[in-house]
């Protein structure tokens, strides 16, 4: 394959620094408490219009140990019997809302993540897919993408088998890395063993599509140890993989105080991890999707990003670009339409709100004119690496060079360092550029210059 990077490390050092990772335009910090319930009854309304299908993501908080380096929005137990009380409230909130919507919209996507959604032993899942089903209308085309979080350390043979019954058909496991030393520096054993099983049971029960998440960055991580993780998982053959970069936040992150930052690797280190992450995909026969994640040649992500229908939403990147996303669960986030809607993230909040029988609203967004064009920008950043600039003149009729002319400083300097090439028609990333998209995209994000550069560091992580 031919690679679509240049890779320069005092260019990547350079221009390392915080940004948004871009999961939704205007991102979470700019949502507010002043976003009622009624605002998002309203634009369900006018959704149920549009007819589209719908995409469905159930959080699901519980993990038996905690992983140190998660930033992910978690409960750690190990009562099961929380895992029923659990799913009774979130039956109920699922009553609420699924009857706002039109019974006939079809949900083509659905999504389990955590935590760790095998928590829930299969027959709790059957549950709430069962309701899921009451309320909404289940897709079983082939086309349909289900699916689910999963914990090799826990995860049963017999449970894949059990999820996959039930019409899951992608399954996502966090490996992170496999060296013994930064195992137990971020709190999480897990063996190549165990992993590898999990992967061979979801193929033999006809998921088609297995997706591995690994994380250069941490701790005791050295060039040797990872470049092992990532032979072994290649030979694993995933179909998707995500190499992220860690993002040492402690301020916002309780577990990550745990972790030792003496032993974080040092930023000439960090990037040649991520130059030996790139360098070892690409010759596999990787292809690049976009910020940290990567595809098999064949795979929907890999076709949607040519054709040019990646999205990228809360879930990441997805194939399904016209689908409303509709978030059950705690700290859960919905896009309906022209509007954001997150739920309370405290589960004692959430839940409290459930049972007295009122809609767990805590925040939300909804979108102005000049939101909506922004954010149609910076999808075609993130989801295509360049921006048409006739197509986004034609849909919103704006003079872009002359709306964006506050851009113009930024794009300028980025086009010196060759990270984008500017004409008349488009602004695309370079090769030189590929692995920086955040900064394109924040040249038109209108709220990172309403904030100091010390209020925005903890917010984010860094763009390498």
């Amino acid at each position: 394959m031919t690679s679509t990077f240049t890779f320069e490390p005092d260019l990547l050092r350079r221009y390392d620094r915080p940004g948004p990772r871009y999961t939704s335009y205007p991102t979470a910090p700019q949502f507010t408490a002043a976003f009622t319930s009624a605002d998002l009854r309203e634009h369900i309304r006018r959704s149920n219009a549009s007819g589209h299908a719908l995409s469905v993501y159930v959080h699901m908080p519980f993990c038996a140990s905690p992983c140190f380096y998660c930033a992910c929005n978690r409960v750690i137990t190990r009562d099961t019997a929380r895992a029923e009380q659990y799913l009774r409230h979130l039956l109920q909130e699922l009553v609420m809302i699924g009857a706002l919507f039109e019974r006939e919209r079809e949900v083509l996507q659905l999504h389990l993540g955590g935590g760790t959604p095998n928590f829930f032993r299969p027959a709790q899942i059957a549950r709430l897919l069962a309701a899921l089903g009451r309320q909404f209308r289940l897709s079983a085309r082939a086309q349909r993408d289900y699916s689910i979080e999963l914990d090799p350390r826990t995860v049963l043979p017999q449970d894949i088998a059990a999820l996959a019954a039930l019409g899951f058909n992608r399954a996502s496991l966090g490996i992170q890395d496999f060296d013994p030393d930064v195992q137990r520096a971020v709190n999480r054993i897990q063996s190549v063993e165990q992993t590898l099983a999990v992967i061979e049971a979801c193929r033999a029960n006809g998921f088609r599509s297995v997706n591995v998440d690994l994380i250069y960055g941490l701790p005791m991580q050295t060039l040797a140890g990872f470049e092992r993780t990532l032979a072994t998982v290649i030979d694993a053959r995933p179909d998707r993989l995500a190499v992220y970069g860690y993002a040492h936040l402690p301020e916002r992150f309780k577990p990550q105080r745990h972790l030792d930052a003496t032993f974080l690797p040092h930023p000439e280190l960090r990037i040649r991890l991520l130059a030996l992450a790139i360098e070892r995909l690409e010759a596999a026969g990787y292809c690049y999707i976009g910020m940290d994640h990567f595809a098999l040649p064949q795979d929907d992500l890999t076709a949607a990003r040519a054709a040019g229908d990646l999205q990228r939403n809360f879930m990441g990147y997805t194939t399904h670009a016209d689908c409303d996303l509709v978030g059950l669960g705690v700290s859960a986030i919905s896009h309906i339409g022209a509007s954001f809607s997150q739920n309370h993230r405290e589960l004692d909040a959430w839940e409290a709100a459930v049972a007295a029988g009122r809609l767990p609203l805590a925040r939300g967004l909804t979108l102005t004119p000049d939101d909506l064009l922004r954010a149609a920008v910076i999808q075609q950043v993130m989801c295509r690496g360049e921006i048409d600039i006739a197509a986004i003149e034609a849909r919103h009729t704006i003079d872009f060079h002359a709306y964006f002319s506050s851009a113009w400083p930024a794009l300028r300097a980025l086009e010196a360092d060759g990270l984008i090439a500017l004409s008349p028609s488009s602004i695309r990333a370079t090769p030189r550029g590929q692995l920086l998209l955040r900064l394109l995209a924040m040249c038109f994000d209108r709220y990172i210059g309403t904030q100091s550069a010390d209020a925005a560091a903890p917010r984010y992580s860094r763009v390498v």
